[in-house]
């Protein structure tokens, strides 16, 4: 199991497939096992060197309990941690939920490491809703929260959420719940750029009116999926996660 430091923090993660560099990041409570769930691997992997990263305070990366050390910016540095430790200088990038926060955190900090962003389930403005989900986790843990999920989740991702330390998941709930508003980023998004939403999702609005301030962005709206099926139907996904991707290596082949 490679894995890397970072300030302290060991960042785990894995490879798999061959071609242009593409980092993968899972959403809140999520691991990096969830690529492979919902089919993203099988299809990605023929065409790109896949970078799956356990986010810390998930999987098996290291799980502090501080949520000040769940910054945007000091989870962005994860990713460029591991990408200096695989001597990658530059990388495609899509991440999902808080995987997607995450991406405009390296927009905003580390832009020259990416060569494209895109993310999905996720806007840059402040974000709502994560109070219910801290309510439930601190009255009763992983079980608690799993438990009041409608439609509940198969047992495979059941399994994968109760895995989860709920003290660790606080703490990054309480950081994405207080990130500050990231909208300052937008108009230096120069890289290609796809932003997806279900529009059953309630992150919908925010994510739509963000591509109109991005100069560079591709803007993909899902019918009828709401957060957790945008992540889970990567059938109704990859395909214009496919088509974006072949533009933007092309073009990044013609020019070196």
């Amino acid at each position: 199991m490679p894995y890397t430091d970072n300030d302290g923090v060991q960042i785990h993660y894995e490879m798999e497939g061959d071609g242009q560099p593409l980092v993968l990041q899972h959403g809140l409570s999520s691991n990096l096992t969830r690529w492979g769930m919902s089919g993203y691997v099988d299809v990605l992997k023929g065409d790109y060197k896949l970078i799956m990263i356990d986010a810390r305070g998930h999987g098996e990366s290291d799980k502090p309990y501080d949520a000040d050390v769940y910054d945007r910016k000091i989870m962005a540095s994860d990713v460029v941690a591991v990408l200096d430790a695989e001597g990658i200088d530059k990388s495609h990038y899509l991440g999902y939920s808080m995987g997607g926060s995450i991406g405009f955190g390296l927009a905003e900090s580390f832009p020259e490491r990416v060569h494209s962003l895109i993310i999905g389930g996720m806007h840059p403005y402040a974000i709502t809703g994560v109070d219910v989900l801290l309510e439930r986790l601190e009255a009763g843990g992983m079980e608690a929260w799993v438990s009041s999920m409608d439609p509940p989740p198969d047992s495979e991702r059941r399994k994968m959420l109760l895995a989860n330390d709920p003290q660790a998941i606080v703490a990054a709930s309480v950081a994405l719940r207080d990130r500050p508003d990231l909208s300052h980023v937008l108009p230096n998004m120069t890289m290609p750029c796809l932003i997806y939403v279900g529009d059953a999702d309630d992150l919908h609005v925010g994510a739509e009116r963000c591509v109109t301030e991005m100069p560079n962005a591709t803007w993909v709206s899902l019918p009828g999926l709401n957060h957790d099926e945008t992540m889970s139907q990567g059938n109704l996904v990859l395909p214009h996660v496919t088509e974006f991707l072949r533009v933007v290596t092309e073009h990044t082949a013609l020019i070196g």
